[in-house]
């Protein structure tokens, strides 16, 4: 081959390199700009108030013996059951548990119990209230101790306030935490000059049901029982992709 042959095999060898590198160049850009995503996190928050209270009071009669303990409780259940009625509790709302028999054991100088030596026994008997009246039972609750000036052994537990329709709530508050992950990450495309492309994945959070005005967070998720009112949390991650 002369010497104006290898010139010209030489330019194109030359020219195929530049093009085969500005191909895979190319190539590489795009890879990476389909690879390139954004992930963020949005919440929801809304502010219930419960729906359905469930109290417990616990009525108790001891005694020498067994028949003793349960004369004494068989004067105080129906007690505390008239003074709900009285209150305004509808009879379907009060249920009565069955009656737990105690031995009751003395006690030596230590006071560590004897349990060979039986001194006699409690019984005792729990009633449920559970309503949608939330706030006629809560203020029951607080007045139960009355019954106790009427001589009846009574242990009144904090009322639990629960919202029945919470299942309603998750699908509509998580419809709302995702639509804040699309408007969060809109923001920050723009303010990067990157264009939002479609949603990659999404992942639901644990739901955070808190006392109202309360932060606290878990990891399991959090299911406050204690007050009327509650903060309902939801939390939504999404990824998508950069165009």
């Amino acid at each position: 081959m002369d010497r104006y042959g290898r010139g010209v095999l030489g330019a194109l060898l030359a020219l195929g390199i530049v093009l085969s590198t500005v191909v895979g160049s190319r190539a590489l850009v795009r890879v990476k700009s389909e690879d390139q995503t954004i992930m963020v996190t949005g919440s929801a928050k809304r502010r219930i108030r419960s729906d359905l209270i469930v109290w417990t009071a616990t009525a108790s009669g001891k005694g020498d013996t067994m028949q003793a303990a349960y004369k004494e409780l068989a004067k105080a259940t129906p007690k505390v059951t008239a003074y709900l009625a009285e209150k305004g509790v509808a009879a379907a709302e009060i249920q009565v548990d069955s009656i737990v028999t105690k031995p009751l054991h003395a006690h030596d100088k230590q006071g560590r119990e004897l349990e060979e030596s039986v001194v006699g026994y409690s019984m005792s008997q729990t009633i449920e209230v559970r309503s949608h009246d939330v706030e006629r039972v809560a203020q029951v609750s607080r007045a139960a101790t009355e019954l106790i000036n009427q001589g009846i052994m009574l242990e009144s537990n904090a009322p639990e306030y629960h919202y029945t329709k919470l299942g309603e709530l998750k699908i509509e508050m998580l419809s709302d935490a995702a639509h804040d992950t699309r408007v969060r990450a809109e923001h920050i495309a723009t303010a990067t000059k990157a264009k939002l492309g479609p949603l990659r994945s999404a992942r639901m959070g644990v739901m955070q049901i808190n006392p109202a005005d309360s932060t606290e967070t878990s990891s399991e998720g959090n299911n406050d029982v204690t007050a009327l009112e509650k903060d309902v949390i939801a939390v939504v991650t999404s990824s998508f992709q950069l165009e």
